[in-house]
């Protein structure tokens, strides 16, 4: 397929700037693959339109403060440094503004008296001066909200901006289905019979990476980090035994779910794309958010529900002016 065919046409007003006043308030838009029909309800009825039982998978990521502003310690000139994977130690690969101006081996100092240099120019990667980086972040940095969120961000977003089970740090960008869920909800849903087990992935910057060629197999997907425990995997190992429908809540957890199941390693660095065509081997539900036109994701939400009806539930969804992006509603493909 091309990736023309991947193209709508969205009203800036419907790209959600803030989310939902509660969590599960949220709309749902219901996709029935098998009828071929669509519905509409609200998140907080979601246990209404899951098999019984099932198993729904979440990606545990938390998402880290790696928005820095600072200044270039010997011209005093405004920096931003945008942190994009860990390389180990003190290092990250990072984007910098204004990199023609900052050279190589130059000190940016930042707030609490952090400060990192510019160790390689070409591999933009970033050393900090001292070895809890993390913890510095959470101090000084600022949630990475995605591009298309077009205002600065708040206090609100340390919270809004992770799910209510994040627990593992080390992604730049939120596993936004996972925003949906409320302590509340997940009890609810235990309680009729649904189980939850958590995988990793960490989400980084390639997640926004346009596809740039027409020919969508021919795009280089980024690679993401993640991981699943033995109890992770023995929990849809039994949900298949049992007949029990696996829900992956994200592409993220899809991601995650579908790179074990071809390779057999439940940790490391995966680079699956997944589009029209593709056999899913795990993954039996997804619930997801709606995606940017022309990116990978779009592209993965149509293998899954199939590529004439996912187009009929996007038209309808700016019909029925849904939220969409990240803060917006989210969708479960049955």
């Amino acid at each position: 397929m091309n990736l023309s065919d991947f193209d709508y046409s969205l009203p800036e007003n419907l790209v959600a700037q803030y989310p939902s006043a509660c969590r599960d308030e949220a709309r749902l838009m219901v996709v029935d693959r098998g009828r071929g029909v669509i519905a509409h309800d609200i998140f907080r009825h979601l246990g209404a339109h899951l098999p019984s039982p099932s198993l729904l998978v979440v990606n545990n990521t938390k998402v880290i403060p790696a928005r820095l502003l600072g200044r270039r310690a010997v011209s005093g000139g405004k920096v931003e440094v945008f942190l994009l994977r860990p390389l180990g130690g003190r290092c990250f690969e990072a984007m910098l503004r204004p990199l023609a101006k900052i050279k190589e081996g130059e000190t940016l100092v930042f707030a609490g008296g952090v400060s990192a240099r510019l160790v390689d120019r070409a591999a933009r990667v970033v050393a900090f001066d001292r070895d809890d980086v993390l913890g510095s972040l959470e101090k000084i940095g600022h949630i990475p909200l995605p591009p298309y969120i077009r205002r600065p961000d708040e206090a609100s977003d340390r919270v809004n901006y992770q799910t209510v089970y994040a627990k593992r740090s080390g992604s730049v960008a939120a596993p936004t289905a996972g925003l949906h869920f409320t302590r509340p909800l997940m009890a609810e849903l235990k309680k009729a019979g649904h189980l939850f087990s958590e995988v990793t992935l960490h989400v980084n910057y390639g997640t926004f990476k346009p596809v740039a060629t027409e020919d969508i197999t021919r795009h280089p997907m980024h690679a993401e980090e993640y991981a699943l425990s033995p109890g992770a995997v023995q929990a849809c190992e039994a949900a298949k035994v049992s007949g029990r429908r696996i829900a992956a809540v994200g592409t993220t957890s899809c991601r995650t779910l579908e790179a074990f199941a071809r390779t057999g390693k439940s940790h490391g660095w995966t680079d699956i794309f997944l589009y029209p065509g593709a056999v899913f081997k795990t993954t039996d539900i997804l619930i997801t958010n709606f995606h940017l036109p022309r990116s990978t994701l779009l592209m993965l939400v149509a293998a899954f529900g199939g590529y004439d009806l996912i187009r009929r539930a996007y038209e309808e969804a700016v019909r029925e002016k849904y939220r969409f992006y990240s803060y917006g509603d989210a969708m479960i493909i049955i």
